[in-house]
């Protein structure tokens, strides 16, 4: 009729039918990455809970999973019909039956946050978001946490948990490189967590806690007092920290680039074969001539690593 209004699209439902668009025509198949929050906001023009909301509806109807360190990629067997016969998409926060709210605890809510976390880092980690995932009321979550800061630290102490602190080392030195190597690899697997601590308000997550423990008990076979052992730990702490901080960054672009960091590399050889010819780099022309020269987050972590414990232990001996 003529002078009436068709209904508006919800935004988050013009996002779930182009992504089933791309899925059912194969432009995205299975195992490919969809595209992330942070993406669907720039190509939609939509705010980011908008965009979760979508990706939250697609999880639901199985189109999609959620891998840790890659981001969400299409499933190997979406569920029936879930392509050709779209679902509504819900209108407001509750996604899924009430009777879910039955089986909500403590332990899955910190679950769905780390892997929303680990999968799409910390800036799209929400209560809201949290309750998207599990199928539940954003109010529901509360009864279990109080506020997203209890949650936080809560996930920080479960991803300190699945890295047991080492077994008992023969020195000092052995001890440390463990307990440092312990922490990077943690890093490595939820690059969120160096992002969320903090080295001048520190949270006591009592599991991190643990290390900085560990690491001053150490540290007392130099001979070292309590005030040198403990800015020590926190130095070498903060040391593999601070590199880790690194980590997020780096996943995130590539998700939103496809490009590995070695990829987006090789597309700076041009611009700095051009730069470097001036003639006013010759430190840059020896490097890029040597064979051995190889820089990354590792090599930088066990360079770094070493020259803090030569120093330690260079330290350690000027009071003796």
């Amino acid at each position: 009729m003529a002078g009436v209004a068709a209904p508006t699209e919800p935004p988050s439902a013009r996002i779930v039918a182009e992504l089933r668009r791309r899925i059912a025509s194969g432009e995205l198949a299975a195992g490919d990455r969809v595209p992330s929050t942070r993406q669907l906001t720039r190509d939609f023009g939509v705010a980011m809970a908008t965009a979760t909301k979508a990706l939250a509806v697609l999880r639901r109807d199985g189109l999609v999973r959620a891998l840790p360190g890659i981001g969400t990629v299409v499933a190997a067997n979406p569920a029936p019909n879930s392509v050709a016969t779209p679902q509504p998409v819900p209108a407001d926060e509750h996604i899924g039956a009430p009777d879910h709210e039955l089986v909500l605890s403590r332990e899955r809510i910190v679950l769905a946050a780390v892997r929303i976390a680990d999968t799409e880092g910390l800036a799209a980690l929400s209560m809201r978001r949290v309750a998207a995932d599990l199928g539940t009321a954003t109010m529901s979550l509360y009864r279990h946490v109080s506020n997203k800061d209890e949650l936080l630290m809560t996930m920080a102490d479960n991803v300190f948990a699945r890295y047991p602190l080492p077994a008992a080392a023969p020195d000092w030195r052995t001890g440390l490189e463990s307990l440092c190597r312990l922490q990077w690899r943690g890093y490595q697997d939820h690059p969120w967590l160096a992002v969320y601590v903090s080295m001048t308000r520190p949270q006591l997550v009592p599991r991190a806690m643990k290390h900085t423990e560990m690491a001053m008990a150490l540290l007392a076979e130099l001979g070292l007092n309590v005030r040198d052992r403990l800015h020590m730990a926190v130095t070498l702490a903060n040391y593999v920290r601070g590199l880790a901080v690194n980590l997020e960054p780096e996943a995130q672009a590539v998700q939103d680039t496809g490009m590995t960091n070695d990829q987006w590399m090789e597309t700076q050889v041009p611009l700095m074969t051009e730069i470097v010819s001036s003639g006013e780099y010759p430190m840059f022309v020896a490097m890029s001539q040597a064979d051995d020269v190889d820089l990354s987050l590792h090599t930088l972590f066990e360079f770094g690593l070493a020259r803090l414990l030569d120093g330690l232990e260079a330290f350690a001996g000027q009071g003796r």
